[in-house]
């Protein structure tokens, strides 16, 4: 696996690169693109519009629990089923419509080519489809809020009976079109994942080795393998809960011999390794940027690399710990407890890996290393308070409580968020070829990771105190509408409107950067990878004067045997 593919690569690639570079129409640049970096953008920005919508419901939602009844500014008054359909559509946009298309979809499109030193994806039309597909999806998803009964209201893990009867989750229509949006999402991202895992092993530049991969590359490669592998049955589940939606089937059914356990086994058997689906491209950014900025080569490339195929397959064998008093047996319960202490393990491995790196380092604390340092440091959060729910015994009182909330956004929001945030603000010079203002960046690090503590830090409290999930109005329950709970609940939610609000300040940077920031160059970070060696923004073929060499791997900053603390992939010695 060491050596480079024995492919007649530079040939049969620089003929792929010579088709197709023709003049391109606005419709052909820009609606249906078959350029990777095109596509990405469509993924970029159509995540960044979601996220934006999903922020839009968490506001609303917060809103009524801090302030029960009243009427919400840009919304009005949050009935019931209002406020179930905007939690479920949440969690369900965050995670689906947010976290993938961008930290998979939009890095993987644009950085893998342009990181392996390929002119594009070997399947520039499956690509486009990927996008058209997912594109759809959106449309459906947002389309159930406007079907008669409304978008789907039965929590986005979608339990049955509650989300296959409509008398319950009192939806109708917007159930079915929930769980298609969801059907139609998981197919963009297995075409997707066919372009990733081909192009990576097929089209890499002449000289790169197996070791000589960036490690966001193969972190996407390894996310997309775990897709595949694990969606298979959450995608027959949903082919059921459709039938027993509208066809009168009972596979879920318990008065009539289905079985509602089974629709949980199937969720979560895709819905943990998804964790690390979302997880591995975050941990791969952030190997870039603290090697860049740290100007240190990474600690344990291999280590890494085979942490994280470690972590894939033990990803498959810890599902059940949501499931703890569903009813499971005890003996199994025990089982996956060991299984799920056991997955900590190399997921704490990498980051203290990461900490090696920076230790000793030449370290530079710009806007991409602040956001990469807070990922390090908020992931870690949520990692201790997993261990608490991983324990079967503890778990029966913290089960869907807001400790459980907390924990999980202190794991998602610095995959999702953070994540992002270290990716974009990093690869920005080379996407739009400006630079990012410095100030505006770091304040609205600052202000957004401030809050972020800020709302859920103090919801560790409250889901120890016993605060259930999924209630509307805690007014209705005197154990838990203690003046103390109540003023807890209003301090996170305002924290939660400065950090929307903080969010401006991102937009506007982005925009003024982008419009008449200064000229980036090909490398103004100094980089060792191959897409710092292209124009900035590449053109349509990436590097038209010819694709490059590789001469080593992509971390040697600061050798002994070089003046300048960088040594580019390909620099020859």
């Amino acid at each position: 696996m060491a050596e480079s593919i024995p492919v007649g690569h530079g040939a049969d690639h620089a003929d792929h690169g010579d088709h197709g570079h023709h003049e391109m129409s606005f419709t052909e640049k820009y609606v249906f693109p078959l350029d990777h970096k095109m596509i990405a953008m469509q993924y970029m920005f159509t995540g960044m519009f979601m996220a934006i919508i999903g922020g839009f419901f968490a506001y609303v939602f917060r809103m009524q629990l801090a302030f029960p009844g009243i009427e919400v500014p840009g919304f009005g008054v949050v009935t019931p089923a209002a406020y179930n359909s905007l939690v479920t559509n949440h969690g369900t946009i965050m995670i689906f419509w947010v976290a993938m298309p961008v930290l998979i979809a939009a890095f993987g499109n644009y950085l893998i080519p342009l990181m392996i030193g390929a002119d594009d994806m070997v399947f520039p039309k499956i690509n486009r489809l990927s996008y058209q597909v997912f594109l759809v999806s959106a449309f459906v998803i947002l389309g159930a809020f406007f079907v008669e009964g409304g978008a789907f209201g039965g929590a986005w893990t979608a339990y049955p009976p509650l989300s296959t009867k409509a008398e319950y989750n009192l939806s109708g229509l917007g159930s079915t079109m929930w769980i298609t949006a969801v059907f139609l999402e998981f197919v963009a991202f297995l075409l997707g994942g066919i372009n990733f895992i081909t192009t990576a092993m097929n089209s890499r530049a002449p000289g790169m080795k197996m070791w000589d991969i960036p490690m966001v590359v193969w972190m996407i490669v390894i996310a997309s393998i775990l897709f595949m592998l694990s969606v298979g049955p959450l995608l027959a589940g949903g082919i059921m809960m459709i039938f027993d939606q509208n066809l009168g089937t009972a596979f879920f059914d318990p008065d009539r011999g289905g079985d509602p356990i089974l629709w949980q086994h199937l969720f979560w058997f895709f819905g943990h390794p998804e964790v690390y689906v979302v997880l591995l491209p975050a941990v791969g950014i952030v190997a870039d940027v603290i090697t860049t900025f740290s100007r240190k080569k990474l600690f344990g490339y291999k280590t890494v690399l085979y942490t994280a195929i470690g972590t894939g397959v033990l990803s498959f064998t810890v599902w059940a710990h949501h499931q703890f008093i569903a009813g499971i047996d005890p003996r199994m319960a025990n089982v996956f407890t060991v299984t799920t202490l056991l997955i900590s393990v190399p997921i704490a491995e990498m980051l203290f890996v990461y900490i090696a790196t920076l230790y000793g380092g030449s370290i530079t604390l710009t806007t991409p290393m602040l956001w990469a340092l807070a990922f390090i440091f908020e992931f870690l959060i949520g990692g201790v308070t997993g261990i608490f729910l991983g324990a079967s015994g503890n778990d029966i009182f913290m089960h869907d409580t807001y400790f459980v909330l907390a924990h999980f956004h202190y794991t998602f929001y610095p995959i999702a968020i953070i994540g992002t945030f270290a990716g974009f603000t990093y690869w920005f010079p080379k996407m739009f070829g400006k630079m990012m203002n410095e100030g505006l960046g770091k304040l609205h690090f600052w202000l957004t990771i401030l809050t972020f503590n800020g709302i859920f830090l103090p919801l560790f409290v409250l889901g120890a105190a016993g605060q259930h999930r999924r209630i509307y109005d805690f007014q209705n329950y005197p154990e838990l509408a203690q003046p103390w709970m109540q003023d807890i609940r209003q301090f996170a939610t305002i924290c939660l409107c400065v950090m929307l609000g903080a969010q401006l300040i991102f937009f506007y940077n982005v925009i003024k950067s982008w419009m008449s920031g200064p000229a980036s160059g090909k490398n103004p970070w100094r980089a060792n990878t191959l897409e710092w060696t292209a124009a900035s923004p590449p053109p349509h073929g990436n590097w038209p004067e010819g694709l490059p060499n590789v001469y080593r791997g992509p971390y040697e900053y600061s050798h002994p045997d070089r003046e300048e603390d960088y040594w580019p992939q390909n620099e020859p010695a």
